[in-house]
């Protein structure tokens, strides 16, 4: 199974959901380099409050930059380019909204989601991001509690942390 690609989406499911972030989905060609990404290749690549991706970006590349978006606080996105940075728990808070925020553009689910993450390589000690999610993320969880970024039904909250 190949992880699902942005083109797969397509632009208008992207945009409606990051938009509700302040996030512009920028598509660049195939041939382009994207800018702003931390790993290059195909990942996504953030600069201020626009996303860049291309068409072979995997959707949970995209996700994963935009909870990097989302869980920084607001010093940290004024300027932001390329490197989201974030501490430990940062990053387990954006491991975990990002399989939330995948329920939200179907036909990718969380499910789907976690499946992709576990074959681009994505490393849990429990060994792979279902059991991770499922056994072994409670302080993901609360992180994102604390901050107002998910709400008691685990349901996005669609604010940035401050």
């Amino acid at each position: 199974m190949s992880v699902m690609l942005c083109t797969d989406l397509g632009p208008a499911p992207l945009q409606s959901l990051l938009g509700r972030y302040g996030l512009d989905v920028v598509w660049v060609s195939r041939d382009t380099t994207i800018p702003g990404s931390f790993w290059g290749d195909c990942e996504a690549g953030l600069i201020e409050n626009r996303l860049y991706i291309r068409g072979d970006t995997p959707v949970h590349s995209a996700l994963h930059e935009t909870c990097h978006y989302i869980c920084m606080d607001e010093s940290r996105r004024h300027g932001l380019h390329t490197n989201a940075g974030g501490d430990y728990d940062e990053e387990n808070a954006v491991c975990y909204l990002q399989i939330l925020l995948a329920a939200h553009l179907p036909p990718l689910n969380s499910e789907r989601l976690m499946a992709d993450m576990n074959s681009w390589g994505y490393s849990f000690r429990l060994g792979s991001a279902e059991a991770w999610f499922a056994q072994d993320a409670q302080d993901a969880h609360a992180w994102l509690r604390q901050q107002g970024l998910i709400d008691p039904n685990d349901q996005p909250t669609w604010r940035l942390r401050t």
